[in-house]
This record gives C-alpha cells, sequence and structure tokens, in this order.
C-alpha cells in the first residue's frame, strides 16, 4: 500500500514526522538548558566568575601562561566559547601566539560545563567524572602544550587576535534576546541534522561512514553502533547535538560502555569546525587547537578504555554510569 502513495506525500509526512521529533527532542534538551543558563546569568552577575578565575591562576601558570588567564578560562567554563573568548580580548596582559594557542585548546577541551555536562549526564554518564576528564584533560593538555612550545623557537611572537568583542550587549534585555536567538538556532539546527541523517540513512551514507570509523572506534574499544553519535558531537558539538545524543543513548542501540566513552571523546574533541574557527581568530594556532587537541582526545580515551577494560561490568556502570531512570542529582 505505501508503495502506492506518491513521493510528494511521502516527502511530507516525512518533514511532518522530522518537525514533529524536532520539538520533541529540543522540548527534552531546553528542559536542561533553560534553568542552567538563568542560574549561570545569576552567578556571572554577582561575580562568582571573578573569584573562580583568581583561584584558577596558579593552575594557568603550570601550564605557562600568565595568572591572569585564570579568568578566561573560568569564564568559558562557566558559560561558553563566546564570554571567553570576550573575556580574553579584554586582557591587558600581553601573550605569545604560543600561549594563546594553550589557552585556547583549554577552553575548547572544557567550556559550557553546566550545560554540556548535563546534557552528558542525561545520556547515562555520571556528572562528576565527565566533569574530571573534561577540566583534567583541558589541563594536562594545556600543560603538555606549554612544555612543548617552550622546548622550542615555536610560535612566540606576540599573538593579535582578530576577534573583537565590541558591541556586546551585556543587558538582561540583551543577554535574553542573545538566549532567544541561540534556542531558535538549536531548534533550526536539530531539524536539519534529522532532516539531514534521515536522507542520508536512506542513501546509504551513514552505513558507509559507520564503516570507514569502525576500524578507528575498534582500535579505541568501541562498538561501531557508537559512530553515528559520535559523529554528530565531534562535528556538531556537544549542544547542538545534545537532543540528537540523548535520544542514541536511550534509543538501547549503545551499551553503557559505548554511552560513556562517545560522550568521554566528545567532550575532549567536539564542534571542530566553528569553535575552532573561532579560537583561531583568538589567535590559537591549528597545531594545537585542531591537531593537538584531537590527537590529544584520541589517545586519552584509547588508555582510558584499556585501562576500564578490566572493570567488571556493574562497578563499571556503577562508578561512570548514571543508573537508569534514577533521579542522582550531580553525580
Amino acid at each position: 500500500m505505501s508503495k502506492n502513495v506518491s513521493w510528494p506525500n511521502r516527502f511530507a509526512r516525512g518533514l511532518y514526522e522530522v518537525a514533529g521529533q524536532s520539538l520533541r527532542t529540543c522540548f527534552d534538551l531546553f528542559k536542561v538548558v533553560v534553568p542552567i543558563i538563568i542560574v549561570i546569568r545569576v552567578l556571572d552577575q554577582i561575580g562568582v566568575v571573578r573569584y573562580l578565575g583568581v583561584g584558577l591562576a596558579p593552575v594557568m601558570k603550570l601550564a605557562g601562561l600568565p595568572g591572569e588567564t585564570g579568568l578566561v578560562w573560568a569564564t568559558a567554563m562557566v558559560t561558553n566559547l563566546y564570554g571567553g573568548a570576550a573575556a580574553m580580548v579584554s586582557l591587558d596582559v600581553p601573550i605569545t601566539v604560543a600561549q594563546a594557542t594553550v589557552l585556547t585548546t583549554m577552553m575548547l577541551i572544557a567550556h559550557g560545563l553546566p550545560v554540556e555536562l548535563r546534557i552528558a549526564q542525561k545520556a547515562g554518564t555520571r556528572f562528576r567524572v565527565m566533569a574530571l576528564i573534561r577540566i583534567g584533560g583541558a589541563f594536562l593538555a594545556g600543560v603538555i602544550l606549554g612544555r612543548i612550545y617552550a622546548a622550542g623557537p615555536w610560535l612566540q611572537g606576540p599573538n593579535k587576535a582578530v576577534f573583537s568583542s565590541a558591541g556586546r550587549d551585556d543587558s538582561w534585555l540583551g543577554w535574553l534576546r542573545g538566549q532567544g536567538v541561540f534556542m531558535l538556532k538549536v531548534l533550526v539546527i536539530i531539524f536539519a541534522l534529522m532532516a539531514l541523517l534521515r536522507i542520508l540513512k536512506a542513501i546509504g551514507v551513514m552505513d558507509l561512514l559507520t564503516r570507514l570509523l569502525e576500524p578507528g572506534l575498534r582500535l579505541l574499544g568501541m562498538s561501531r553502533d557508537a559512530a553515528p553519535v559520535t559523529v554528530i558531537g565531534m562535528t556538531m558539538g556537544i549542544t547542538y547535538g545534545g537532543g540528537l545524543i540523548i535520544q542514541e543513548a536511550r534509543s538501547g542501540i549503545l551499551s553503557r560502555r559505548d554511552v560513556f566513552f562517545s560522550m568521554a571523546l566528545m567532550g575532549l574533541s567536539h564542534s571542530l569546525v566553528e569553535d575552532t574557527i573561532l579560537m583561531m581568530l583568538l589567535g590559537g594556532h591549528l597545531s594545537g587547537i585542531l591537531g593537538g587537541r584531537v590527537v590529544f582526545s584520541l589517545l586519552a580515551i584509547f588508555l582510558l578504555v584499556r585501562l576500564l577494560a578490566r572493570l567488571p561490568e556493574k562497578t563499571f556502570e556503577r562508578c561512570f554510569c548514571r543508573p537508569a531512570g534514577g533521579r542522582q542529582g550531580m553525580t
């Protein structure tokens, strides 16, 4: 019977199904995001982020950065990369291209944590464990990059950022307008992603992509079923792809280990196009913000998979996965 349905009717039905699925996905995602961004805004207004930046000063020095850059990383971690970018261009302390690359790489790995860690938690991982992976990974990557650049005459010229925060409206009205635009953008992107995924699945591209990624994922210790969701997160980012990630994780296709390692990999290396370009405008060099970040992420997950491979399944789920259907708070 369905074969006799005209292609315009099938197309219209497909659009209707994608639209409904997109709205449901965005509703689930916004339930996570909206309360958090309101709390973040309040904390930022009362100066909590500034105090966090002061506390991070000794940590930044270990990565070869001025202590004042602690405020930049703190802003990025609590808000997002654009907030961190605004803080970075406002720095009065001169830094080299190498230092800018170290700082922006740390920002790329650990930013927007309240929102992105909550999304990872909704997908089934432990909040505190993912926070440790993101923050610890960013710090370790920064220290390694700092040591590499300090060992030779690489990127030691003064940094000149192209990005400018001029015209940024920090009022409550400007903030509300910006959040509204952001949520509309997320809705459009999720709709486009779901429509694109349906087309790619229909013409066999996702199967081809899965087969291409399977050897690399298997080397990391992950199954081929984790390929589509990992691709979404690494290319589109955790916030934009968050609804899809939660949906895929809940589908039952992925094992708890696949969900955890996939979210860990995405946490360390995601939004490889948009975020990388933004950090380039701040002066970050591709050797660190793209090459170094991807290599570090793959090595980190490879070692993490091997380290946890011998853990019994029940122990692994208890320590690293959120109980299914449970309300565990920030665990």
